[in-house]
């Protein structure tokens, strides 16, 4: 056989870590990577179960992966899982830095310890995992992806440990986007708003094959009618311009465009999934009934 007769190589693989990706949002976005022909590292916390069954729907695209326990509040040794994922992979195109830990403790009631867990999740252990596949990135010589999935509250208030994080790990990752620009390193976070997940009951389950995220005149709220109607509809939000709770596949999906070629010009920038929530600050008052939003 002539070199012109053999078939050519098939291009690599390429390969995504996602953390926190034992359900919801991290769950979608190792599917959605999956289904745009990356490998995924998959991470689970508490629950090595769903853990698995994140990977299963990733091989059910055709995609392999693999699993591992995280724990971002065991620093800096947290940083060796990424390392670990990153060499049964073969490499690492792209990181997305999803695991946290919520938390709505008021600053005059929340204890310290309750505040440095928080720190520890969110910032910290962010801070070791995002800086070791920086590092990989540059060894590897061909650029990559770094995402961080942060919340609408990397840019407005609400509990105190977890809005002083976002707003951390927001600061983070324009810091990052300066410094490894010029290895072909783009940074960049996506801001959630409220969204439906199994865990606060709004959603049937976590597997992106059933995520609300097509239209659908199903429970379809009355005031919606002059957009077309939507699964979610049901959960109404007069405070949300698209009136509605996101999906965890929409979110998902603005992670995919990050790490696709088209967003190559993109970093530095924080994008918001929120329906429009943060636009509402001057006319939301008029649509609050009660107080009992103050928690």
């Amino acid at each position: 056989m002539t070199a012109t007769d053999a078939s050519p190589a098939p291009p690599p693989r390429r390969t995504a870590v996602v953390t926190g990706s034992e359900s919801g949002i991290g769950r979608a976005t190792a599917v959605a990577l999956a289904e745009a022909g990356y490998d995924i590292g998959v991470t689970w916390f508490r629950n090595e179960a769903d853990g698995r069954r994140t990977a299963e729907l990733v091989r059910a695209t055709g995609a392999h992966a693999v699993l591992a326990p995280l724990d971002l509040t065991a620093v800096p040794d947290c940083g060796d899982v990424v390392d670990a994922l990153a060499a049964d992979l073969g490499g690492l195109d792209v990181f997305v830095n999803n695991a946290g830990a919520g938390g709505s403790g008021r600053l005059i009631d929340m204890a310290f310890d309750e505040w440095r867990n928080t720190m520890a999740v969110d910032l910290d252990g962010a801070f070791v995992c995002i800086q070791r596949a920086a590092r990989l990135m540059v060894e590897q010589g061909r650029g990559g992806r770094i995402i961080a999935v942060t919340s609408v509250h990397e840019h407005q208030a609400g509990g105190s440990a977890y809005t002083a994080a976002k707003h951390g790990l927001g600061g983070l990752m324009k810091t990052a986007a300066v410094e490894l620009g010029r290895y072909g390193i783009t940074a960049n976070s996506v801001a959630p708003g409220e969204i439906a997940t199994a865990m606060n009951g709004m959603a049937p389950d976590d597997d992106p094959a059933t995520d609300p995220g097509s239209t659908s005149t199903s429970g379809a709220h009355p005031g919606h009618r002059d957009r077309p109607p939507h699964p979610l509809d049901v959960h109404h939000r007069p405070g949300i311009p698209l009136a509605r709770p996101g999906s965890v596949r929409e979110v998902a999906d603005v992670v995919v465009f990050l790490a696709s070629p088209g967003a190559g010009y993109v970093t530095g920038a924080s994008w918001a999934v929120d329906g429009g929530m943060m636009q509402m600050a001057p006319l939301g008052g008029s649509l609050i009934a009660t107080d009992d939003w103050r928690g």
